[in-house]
Order: structure tokens, then sequence, then C-alpha cells
């Protein structure tokens, strides 16, 4: 049975206070298998057969019931969170490349518009240090000076793109892969 990653947006951040053994147990109760949680910020690893697109539809439903709130879920096999590590411009060793906790890979919930892109990436150039570049229904984004400092939020993305995300920094996805891949 396929395994897979659920990326849970708006987990343990503004007031959406979850137990991780609170989640999976509410996972589970929804017919979820082989469900294994990573940190206290919405990653679920589980076992289905179930159409990924399907999945978000149900993992976003049952956050929604259980817990009664709003979070985007994004689901991706273990090919594609390593896409979202190894094919992060920004990642990687050298003094061009951000630390891996200062360099993120955010997960999409469909492709944007490349002349949404575009015109972020152009118009940031002038008014920040970060980095940014397309990938499939990932978003790289090195931030040079910090997270806190950037006024790349979530939200703003969001906006801009007309998608959903959920953002995880490179240190979180290769501990999340190799749970994946044990």
């Amino acid at each position: 049975m396929p395994r897979y990653l659920a990326l849970l947006g708006s987990i343990n951040v503004g007031g959406n206070r979850i137990k991780m053994i609170d989640l999976k147990a509410a996972l589970e109760g929804a017919g979820f298998e082989d469900v294994a949680t990573v940190a206290a910020s919405g990653n679920v690893i589980f076992a289905d057969e179930r159409d990924p697109a399907m999945l978000e539809i149900r993992l976003e439903s049952v956050v929604q019931q259980s817990f009664g709130f709003t979070s985007c879920a994004m689901v991706r096999s273990a090919e594609e969170v390593r896409y979202a590590i190894e094919e992060n411009p920004f990642h990687g060793t050298g003094p061009e490349h951000g630390s891996d906790k200062m360099v993120h890979s955010i997960f999409l919930s469909q492709q944007p518009d490349t002349t949404a892109v575009d015109a972020l990436i152009e118009e940031h150039r002038a008014k920040g240090s970060e980095r940014l570049a397309l990938g499939d229904r990932v978003l790289f984004l090195g931030y040079v000076h910090g997270v806190g400092v950037s006024d790349l939020s979530n939200k703003t993305l969001e906006r801009r793109l007309k998608v959903k995300g959920t953002a995880r920094n490179m240190t979180s996805l290769k501990r999340i892969l190799g749970k994946m891949v044990a």
C-alpha cells in the first residue's frame, strides 16, 4: 500500500492547538492506516490506496470535524518529498546556499499561474533578500535573514499566487523523508 505524507497547514499556530496523539487518533478513527506524526506541526505519514486529491479533502474534513478549524492538506509521496528537497535550488552546500532551517519548500494545492509567480519574484527582487523559484506544485524559498523578518508570509504568498500552501524547512523535510522510507 502506498505511503504518503500529509502536510497540514495551520496546525499549532495561531491558536489552532492539537496534540499529535489526538490528531493520530482522529485520523485512525477516520480509517487512515499506519498513521505516524512527525514533530508537532501537522506532518502525518500514513498508508492508503485512495487518490491523493481525495485524501486531501478527507483530511481537511477530519481536522474540521474533530478540532473545529479549517486546515489545508497537501498529500505527497516520498518521491515528491525527495523532489522538494533535492530540486530546491537554495539547498545545498557552499556560501551561496542557506542553512537547512532557512531554506523552505512551500507545498502548494495546485500549480500557480507562472505569470503571478514571475511578477512576485520580480517585485520582491527589489524589496527583499529572499530568493524564490517555482517547482512542480512547490515554491522554493531561501530566507537570507530569517523567516521572522520576511514580508513573504504564507498569507501573502497565498493571496498573490491564488493557491493554498504550507511550508516546511529542509531540516524537517529530511527528517520526514527518513521516516517515510524507513
